[in-house]
């Protein structure tokens, strides 16, 4: 089941109009007064409310999800990560445009650290922790209905997770590939992997290739085949 309200099966909504990080608010409203069309509010997360793979990136593109309204979705940065996830049969299409082109993800769901677009797509420390709030009730509604597998896209992703679970990051040191296996409630743990970000510079420069990004997907692929 695909969903694209937080509100459903058990996940807690996301406030669409939270102004809890000034800085961020008041970019947003020139953002909007700039692009009257565009989303320029907070961008919820989108896909299956039952997933076991739970995606984390860092926040929305300004012509991306910052646009649509979805994550990663209508910019550069989605190119990869959708034609991978379609690759591994996580996604319904290989390319994500606007909210009305019909993706649905299967048994994947994808948010962001940060849930609104920071100037030069770079949020200030403690604005990622103020939208850790958001990210901890997703991770735990996660974590509640079953889900294991945590991909975080970048160091800032990773070390978000790791905040919203109180855990150190010196014992759980970020690196493309890595694996993690984390503690998130009394009796439960989840899976973090890291990646590099699919984003056009790490693209372009190489840093991140298409077969290091598949190579990623592969291992957790196979670890969700695993009951």
């Amino acid at each position: 089941m695909t969903i694209h309200s937080t509100t459903k099966a058990g996940y807690p909504f996301e406030p669409a109009d939270c102004r809890q990080c000034a800085r961020l608010a008041t970019f947003l409203e020139t953002v909007k007064e700039r692009h009257p069309e565009y989303h320029a509010r907070p961008v919820s997360a989108f896909g299956d409310a039952r997933a076991q793979l739970l995606i984390v990136g860092l926040a929305p593109g300004m012509h991306g999800a910052n646009r649509t309204g979805r994550p990663f979705t209508g910019d550069y940065a989605g190119i990869l990560l959708y034609q991978t996830l379609y690759k591994f049969g996580l996604a319904s299409r290989s390319e994500s445009i606007s909210l009305q082109d019909d993706l649905q993800l299967i048994n994947c769901r994808i948010t962001n650290a940060v849930k609104c677009l920071p100037p030069q797509n770079k949020p200030n420390p403690d604005e990622i922790r103020q939208c850790g709030h958001y990210l901890k009730i997703e991770l735990d509604a996660f974590s509640n209905q079953g889900g294991r597998v945590v991909l975080a896209l970048g160091a800032i992703a990773h070390r978000s997770v790791l905040q919203c679970l109180d855990l150190r990051q010196k014992d759980y040191p970020f690196s493309h590939g890595a694996a993690h296996r984390l503690p998130c409630a009394e009796t439960k743990t989840i899976k973090l992997y890291d990646s590099y970000h699919c984003s056009r510079y790490n693209t372009q420069t190489k840093r991140l290739t298409a077969e290091m990004f598949e190579q990623v997907f592969a291992v957790i692929s196979a670890d969700l085949s695993i009951k």
